[in-house]
């Protein structure tokens, strides 16, 4: 059901209600009689045709644009114009069915009385009408924001792919002449890597352990390149394979650290990953890598990159908000180590 179609639903059906509770009370009284039933559906009726005026009004002139200041004067101004024109309605349609008392009608107290119950009717439409306005507003711009988060997700992801399969082939390719058996143990170890890298783009958020499993083929894609320069240390708690992480993240980050760690180092270094839970029900993941981290080079370096940690940091902010951290700093003048806190639940985009 469109809007349209639903406002005049609800328009019509409540007021109807209005006149058939008035008709009901009513009834207990002392019985319902045509007059009275032509009387209370004409009231109806006019309520429904003076509160679709106000809504033609509201549209028009951009009621939804001002702000709440310009908006309730105006606002108690219309409400109050259409209570006395209602209580006007009533006396005609009185006089109308010949029900109309005079001396009851028209004492002060008694018009008062219409006015205020007219108020208060009018303020109830009003309200409604700008919560059920503010409500869809408010689906929409979420929608819309999802929409446009998970457009630079699928972006970021994008920029990933091709990155991490151009590093993967170097070591591959590195390996053919040398040592062809090694060779061919890094391409299977590579065809699980691409297989990995596929399923990426079909989720937002994977199991840990099949990101694990892919960073493990990944070092040891490595280690065949680099042999005893690169050293590697896991420590993975069992509760870590209770979270869903970004497909890459992981890898993403042991990728740089043997980029700009591993590589720069004559001597090679230690790769160590650590992951455990947090006493949040948070999963904490820190990788340790030798070398150290120049803050206005690598300032530098993140701003020409279109991938890396600056992208890892982009897609933790818009699958998790602000639940997830990260942090990258030097540590004992020996390791950078990089850590990131991802929440058990994640928050989805739509």
């Amino acid at each position: 059901m469109n809007k349209t179609r639903l406002y005049w639903f609800l328009q019509i059906f409540g007021w109807l209600g209005f006149a058939l509770i008035n008709l009901f009370f009513v009834s207990l009284d002392r019985g319902i009689t045509p007059v009275q039933l032509g009387a209370f559906f004409s009231l109806a009726s006019f309520y429904l045709i003076s509160t679709h005026s106000l809504r033609f009004v509201i549209k028009k002139y951009g009621w939804f644009n001002l702000s709440f200041v310009q908006l309730l004067p105006n606002t108690l101004i219309a409400v109050t114009v259409l209570s006395a024109l209602n209580t006007s309605a009533q006396i005609l349609i009185n006089l109308a069915f010949d029900t109309l008392d005079p001396e009851q009608d028209f004492r002060l107290v008694v018009l008062a009385g219409n006015v205020f119950v007219s108020f208060l009717f009018y303020s109830l439409w009003v309200m409604l009408y700008f919560l059920f306005h503010f409500l869809d507003n408010y689906n929409q711009s979420l929608k819309y924001q999802a929409k446009i988060n998970e457009i630079q997700l699928n972006h970021l992801k994008s920029q990933l792919n091709p990155h991490f399969i151009f590093n993967a082939l170097n070591s591959v390719r590195a390996l053919v002449d040398e040592d062809p058996i090694k060779a061919k143990q890094a391409i299977t170890q590579l065809s699980n890597i691409l297989r990995f890298s596929l399923m990426m783009d079909k989720k937002r958020t994977i199991d840990f352990e099949n990101e694990i499993n892919t960073v493990k083929d990944y070092l040891n894609l490595e280690s065949i390149r680099f042999e005893e320069r690169l050293q590697v240390k896991y420590e993975i708690e069992p509760a870590a394979y209770d979270y869903k992480v970004p497909p890459m993240m992981l890898q993403t980050i042991v990728e740089n650290a043997i980029k700009h760690g591993i590589s720069n180092r004559v001597k090679g270094g230690l790769i160590e990953i650590k992951c455990k839970e947090g006493i949040t029900d948070h999963l904490i993941i820190q990788v340790k890598n030798s070398g150290q981290l120049k803050s206005q080079a690598f300032s530098k370096k993140k701003e020409r990159e279109g991938h890396g940690i600056n992208n890892t940091i982009q897609r933790l902010k818009l699958i998790y908000g602000d639940r997830a951290t990260f942090k990258i700093y030097n540590a004992d003048y020996e390791f950078v180590v990089t850590e990131i806190k991802i929440p058990k639940q994640n928050l989805t985009l739509g």
